[in-house]
């Protein structure tokens, strides 16, 4: 099944892809890799830090929206989705508290996103770290490789 099959069949219309907020570019190309600068939420998420201002839950659900901006970047340079063979690495970084711990539930909401649609090209290594803030006051920022054919 195509990726653009399978998004129909999960009823997700991706977005269209946020401009770069600054002097870079949204993506890159090397070899057989694609490269996806650190991408926020859309612009309906809760700002603040986790687990004060935002909730867990609230974070979980940034970071799916997250995901879903990675995956409209990638569509945008590539073509088509169905071009990734494999995700590679997603690096999740969390506007936290100081003692909140659960970061990698929060980055679980991309990380699902990517497995629910590109099935096995979706399951990659991954970080999932705390930071003491984030641009904007953003509650998640997501970078991810992926290589391609």
């Amino acid at each position: 099944m195509s990726v653009q099959a399978r998004l129909t069949e999960l009823e997700i219309e991706l977005p269209k892809p946020v401009p770069p907020a600054a002097n870079y570019v949204r993506h890159q190309m090397t070899g057989n890799l694609l490269y996806i600068s650190g991408t926020g939420p859309d612009a309906g998420a809760p700002k603040g830090k986790v687990d004060s201002e935002v909730t867990v839950d609230e974070a979980y659900r940034a970071a799916r929206s997250v995901g879903l901006q990675i995956l409209a970047t990638a569509q945008v340079a590539l073509g088509s989705l169905d071009r990734i063979t494999r995700t590679v690495k997603v690096l999740g970084m969390v506007n936290s508290d100081p003692r909140f711990e659960g970061h990698p539930g929060v980055i679980n909401g991309c990380s699902d996103l990517l497995v629910e649609v590109l099935g096995e090209a979706g399951r990659h290594t991954r970080s999932a770290v705390g930071f003491a803030s984030l641009p904007n006051s953003i509650c998640v920022e997501i970078e991810a490789t992926f290589e391609v054919e």
